[in-house]
């Protein structure tokens, strides 16, 4: 086993998990710049919201589960879905409109869908999915499975009624769900603290008597970490967790934000904590990894990347017939 300090990583965690781990942060990386030139070729349209400087937070979250847990997550999905291990061309061709995609080119950048890898969406609805993750707890909570659920979603949405609503649930019904706050202080164009009486976001939830905490969202280790704690308890049928990850996007809100209402000063600091750079020191620094195992992961992540763009480019559009798919009413005689 590779030990980078007392307190610094997982005790079982061994090099090959390590460096898988900033492989993921690598592939989200580079997935999100190429989308982002993809919309500028206008090969993408509608909204396309990035995840670039917050790979930390899904990365290690997502590695502290199980395979089969259940995941909802906002529409910022991109990294979720890269981090479940859902296919980067599937991902990409959703976001082309292509009939390949993982909603079959219905659902786009903000509804990605993988039913196999337990990865139950992306929602477009500030909040709308804490009540469905809520009720998933419930499922698993009733059939005895040993399943939990990790539910995402950022800063703008604690504000929201079916926030309160489904914690106080989750609590009431010691429902096995995680929930996760993104919180990069910025609701699209709206800094928290213009919004929230109570910006430490993790307070919120004592008030439903659930065990919270915030946690570094730029340090991939310690969003594992915290995740796994959190799993263990809720896994055991002590109830619901809330953690709080503090994070910052190296983008806008979208690929249509201008950004006006964000100080330069402000991103730049941010981006000098980068944790993918950061992650990679670290590693560099216990002898985990050298510049020439770096390299190579660059190459292989680019080479992925390349690839699931030529897929989404030659992937077909969704035909005509396809209207009448995937939908509750019947087809037309």
């Amino acid at each position: 086993m590779t030990q980078l300090s007392e307190h610094a990583v997982p005790q079982d965690l061994d090099s090959s998990h390590l460096v898988e781990m900033l492989r993921q942060m690598m592939l989200i990386r580079r997935f999100e710049d190429k989308a982002a030139e993809m919309y500028a070729r206008g090969r993408i349209a509608g909204f396309l919201h990035l995840y670039s400087g917050e790979e930390a937070i899904a990365v290690g979250a997502i590695n502290a589960l199980n395979d089969d847990d259940h995941l909802f997550t906002h529409y910022r999905d991109h990294g979720h879905a890269l981090a479940r291990g859902v296919d980067p061309g599937r991902i990409m061709a959703e976001l082309f409109g292509r009939e390949t995609g993982v909603s079959r080119g219905k659902g786009g950048s903000m509804h990605l869908f993988d039913v196999e890898r337990s990865f139950m969406g992306g929602y477009a609805i500030v909040a709308g999915h804490l009540p469905l993750a809520c009720g998933m707890a419930f499922a698993n909570q009733r059939l005895g499975n040993g399943r939990i659920v990790l539910c995402v979603f950022g800063d703008g949405a604690v504000n929201e009624g079916e926030f309160h609503e489904s914690l106080n649930l989750a609590a009431v019904w010691k429902l096995p769900v995680i929930f996760l706050c993104e919180n990069n202080f910025y609701g699209m164009g709206t800094d928290i603290r213009r919004v929230s009486a109570v910006i430490e976001v993790y307070k919120r939830a004592e008030a439903y008597a659930m065990p919270s905490r915030q946690v570094d969202g730029m340090n991939v280790l310690e969003m594992f970490e915290a995740t796994r704690r959190a799993a263990t308890g809720v896994r055991a049928g002590e109830g619901p967790a809330f953690l709080e990850a503090i994070t910052f996007r190296f983008r806008g809100h979208s690929m249509a934000d201008p950004e006006f209402y964000r100080r330069k000063e402000e991103t730049a600091h941010w981006r000098d904590l980068d944790p993918i750079n950061s992650y990679r020191a670290r590693l560099q620094q216990h002898g985990v990894i050298d510049n020439g195992t770096f390299e190579e992961l660059e190459a292989g992540v680019e080479a992925v990347v390349n690839a699931a763009a030529e897929f989404a480019e030659s992937s077909p559009h969704p035909g005509p017939q396809s209207l009448y798919e995937d939908i509750y009413a019947e087809e037309p005689r």
